[in-house]
């Protein structure tokens, strides 16, 4: 197991964004070598934690610094230039701190929140082998009584997990209950996480299978999941815009790299009439062309992750600060959202601006529908493109070039971009909003 941490900084947004800016340099020198040799991120993986930067979403009156998710996004994709398996892996640990803001008592808040700030970190145990989707959950918690729960099932595509200090892990209360969150040691008895993970790209990321026989897990460490989505949430755009940040990293580190062997190594053709394949017209043109698109997914990556930030304001319930009436009462009530009649189903609606939170919800949504499908796209043809235009050299295995397009034709299978595409025209043409699911 990694080293045990210490209590790390609080950062500012620019702070974040510097620190993260410099370790993407660092991660970046041995990302190549990693890959081919699947070596674990382990140390940079502690270097990553003790940064502070797998604090930054912690709430501020828990004592974090509570960026904004335009932040998160640019953390996320500056760490994916340098190595996206490192970008990856908190992926999930980011999406869960929002699942517990949402979700959570305030004892339990206090106490995991504490233990990010003290540089642990969050895994994922969701995904299951076997079922018919992704959303197919089998796991479940069996009453074993005294406020006391059995955790039984198997996880697969668990990224993270290997060297996480805690698991999420997503499962139904009682056989046919809804879908709940366990918070599970990683080391508890009964708790097995197998590096299984054979990727062809994205192959140091930490995943594998999460095997849970008879975990332990008492109400403290349980929150509901389900609920989320009983009303408008940015619970799920903001998990897609990360993914989004991850594709959008790779693809400009595809492009830097290939632009710095044009400029080295790379011989010109001889029908250009150069001396230099970096001045070949057509090598230029298809710089162009990549730079375009990267440009395109790092704009609407931005603009998403503002959309995102704008529909929090009015999501938030810290009323002094959005102006918002709304409410959190997930622990006990089952409900994720109560504000004045949320129970009957009413639409919320924002005391000040008479702001509509369904569409700003939807907003977001279509807009990291847009940033995932372009970002997804830029990432595979500046993956594959850099050969076309950097030449036989850089098929050479060893220079370990064919990683960017491996990475991103891995981690881009994550989601369809076919179906954000599909939300997208559903919304062109008759106004639909997109389903409220959290992979929309």
């Amino acid at each position: 197991m990694t080293r045990a941490l210490t209590t790390v900084p609080v950062l500012t947004a620019g702070a974040a964004v510097e620190v993260a800016a410099g370790l993407a340099r660092r991660f970046a020198e041995g990302a190549a070598d990693r890959d081919a040799r699947r070596v674990l991120p382990v140390a940079e993986l502690d270097e990553l934690s003790a940064s502070g930067l797998l604090a930054i979403t912690v709430p501020v009156r828990y004592g974090g610094a509570g960026l904004p998710v335009a932040v998160v996004a640019e953390v996320v994709r500056l760490l994916a230039t340098g190595d996206p398996n490192i970008a990856q892996i908190p992926h999930s640990h980011y999406a869960y701190i929002g699942q517990l803001r949402r979700n959570g008592t305030d004892a339990q808040q206090r106490e995991l929140f504490g233990e990010v700030l003290a540089g642990r970190r969050f895994g994922n145990a969701q995904s299951e082998a076997g079922t018919k989707h992704v959303r197919d959950i089998r796991t479940t918690l069996t009453a074993v009584g005294d406020g006391h729960w059995r955790l039984d099932g198997r996880k697969f595509y668990a990224t993270g997990a290997l060297l996480a200090h805690r698991i999420p892990v997503l499962a139904h209360l009682g056989p046919d209950g809804p879908l709940h969150v366990a918070w599970v040691d990683r080391h508890a008895d009964g708790v097995e996480v197998v590096d299984d993970w054979n990727g062809l790209g994205q192959r140091t990321t930490a995943s594998g299978s999460v095997v849970l026989r008879g975990v332990d897990v008492p109400d403290s460490l349980i929150t509901p999941y389900a609920v989320t989505f009983d009303g408008p949430q940015t619970y799920g755009a903001f998990a897609q815009v990360l993914h989004a940040a991850i594709d959008a990293g790779i693809a400009r580190a595809a492009l830097t790299e290939a632009a710095a062997f044009v400029r080295e190594r790379s011989r010109p053709y001889p029908d250009a009439g150069v001396d230099r394949a970096a001045d070949d017209p057509l090598v230029v043109h298809a710089f162009g062309e990549l730079e375009l698109a990267v440009r395109a997914g790092e704009a609407l990556l931005a603009e998403a992750a503002g959309a995102i930030d704008r529909a929090d304001a009015v999501l938030t319930a810290d009323a002094a600060r959005t102006g918002a009436a709304l409410t959190v009462d997930a622990a006990r009530t089952g409900a994720a959202l109560t504000v004045d009649a949320a129970r009957t189903g009413a639409a919320l609606t924002v005391d000040a601006a008479r702001t509509d939170a369904v569409a700003l919800a939807g907003a977001a949504s279509l807009a990291v529908a847009a940033a995932r499908a372009a970002t997804s796209r830029a990432a595979v043809d500046a993956g594959s493109r850099l050969f076309e235009v950097a030449g036989t050299r850089s098929a050479a295995a060893g220079l370990g070039l064919d990683r960017h397009w491996r990475n991103a034709r891995t981690h881009t299978l994550h989601d369809p971009t076919a179906w954000k595409i599909q939300h997208l025209g559903r919304w062109a043409v008759d106004g639909t909003p997109p389903p409220n699911h959290g992979q929309a």
